[in-house]
């Protein structure tokens, strides 16, 4: 539907407007104009494509104001403020426009009371249904860029702060000083994390070192013009890349012909779909390896991660508490740290952010707890 195009006519046809209902669209009104602004300003961060798709809902809530515009009249009154939390949206699209900020408009999409309110018109509720669809696709861009180091961060953080905490709370269960608990939490934090970034140096140069082992060799290259045209073996390499037979001879018959042609080496890796390589030969292994990221850096943000959660259980003895003090105080403090980063996986994963943080916080206490019980039950046959 253009700019230019009418909405459909509101339902209420017969009975007055009543004080309740002005103050409603006043509201809904003032969050239109809100989630307006919103998407012009992730679209003011962005370029292209998204920039575009981000100013077409713009367009689209401007209709929805329009819709209450002309319902309200001259009762319109004075601009009201959006609702505290699109404004708060509106706040982080202006200082960030991160994925974190489309997923947050995505649940708001979602939110949408138009599908019960007799005063809305059906294209406006389909079009709230629409956009957060849209926004999801949106979202979905920015979670794929940072699905890696998100997963390892969350492993990392949640790994140090209920890892640490269980060896705390086990070990101050049975009654050894503050000081042992202490010294035996900055154990546990240093061997966690150089434990955590030698695990995952190893894994991402193994992971490296696998995808080379299926890299094309770059001397294969320079043999393709001392191809025999009827035998073709180039069919083969395309073939035992996952090509099917013709599509394949169809294949390295372009590639030789085209041989004299080429600006540039010729790749005998598979070509990838919609390339616009003048042979449809790139090689799939360049965007793998930046993808994986070095061992080093694996190992150094891993490392963070982990000491970063599991410092958290150990500060109260860093500062001199003692006993069931220390205890809850580390407990607490692992506990507001778990919902906060359940919250931000829910957040980001489109589902609800609480569910999300009371899972957090249930399983790495249930973690912590078994280990206070057995130091409990230690403590006391040692005792």
């Amino acid at each position: 539907m253009s700019a230019a195009q009418e909405l459909p006519e509101s339902p209420r046809t017969e009975s007055p407007a009543t004080p309740a209902d002005i103050r409603r669209w006043r509201q809904y009104l003032a969050d239109e104009r809100a989630e307006a602004a919103v998407y012009r300003d992730l679209a003011s961060r962005r370029v292209g494509e998204e920039r575009e798709i981000l100013l077409a809902l713009a367009e689209a809530e401007a209709r929805h104001e329009a819709h209450w515009r002309d319902l309200l009249g001259d009762q319109a009154g004075p601009p009201k403020r959006g609702a505290v939390r699109t404004r708060f949206l509106g706040f982080l699209a202006r200082r960030f426009g991160s994925v974190f900020v489309l997923a947050l408009a995505q649940r708001a999409e979602a939110r949408s009371p138009y599908d019960s309110d007799v005063d809305a018109t059906k294209t406006m509720a389909a079009d709230e249904r629409i956009h957060e669809e849209v926004v999801r696709g949106l979202a979905a861009r920015g979670r794929q860029r940072l699905a890696g180091s998100f997963r390892a961060a969350v492993f990392g953080i949640n790994d140090g702060l209920v890892s640490n905490l269980a060896l705390v709370l086990g070990i101050g269960a049975t009654g050894v000083p503050a000081a042992t608990i202490l010294f035996t939490g900055i154990a546990g934090l240093l061997a966690g994390a150089l434990s955590m970034g030698a695990g995952e140096y190893v894994s991402v140069r193994s992971q490296r070192e696998l995808l080379e082992a299926s890299t094309p060799q770059a001397t294969a290259r320079t043999v393709l013009s001392h191809l025999d045209l009827a035998a073709n073996e180039l069919t083969l390499v395309y073939r035992a890349q996952g090509m099917a037979a013709e599509e394949a001879e169809a294949h390295a018959h372009e590639v030789l012909r085209t041989l004299t042609m080429a600006t540039g080496p010729v790749s005998v890796a598979a070509p990838v779909p919609g390339s616009d390589s003048p042979h449809g030969a790139l090689d799939p292994a360049t965007d793998e390896h930046e993808a994986i990221g070095t061992g080093w850096g694996a190992a150094t943000s891993s490392f963070c991660f982990f000491a970063s959660g599991a410092i958290l259980p150990v500060l109260p003895y860093l500062f001199g508490l003692e006993g069931l003090t220390a205890i809850v105080v580390a407990s607490v403090l692992v506990g507001l740290a778990l919902l906060a980063t359940g919250a931000i996986v829910g957040l980001l994963s489109g589902g609800p952010p609480l569910r999300r943080a009371l899972r957090q916080l249930l399983i790495g206490f249930a973690a912590a707890g078994v280990t206070y019980v057995l130091g409990l039950l230690f403590g006391t046959s040692l005792g």
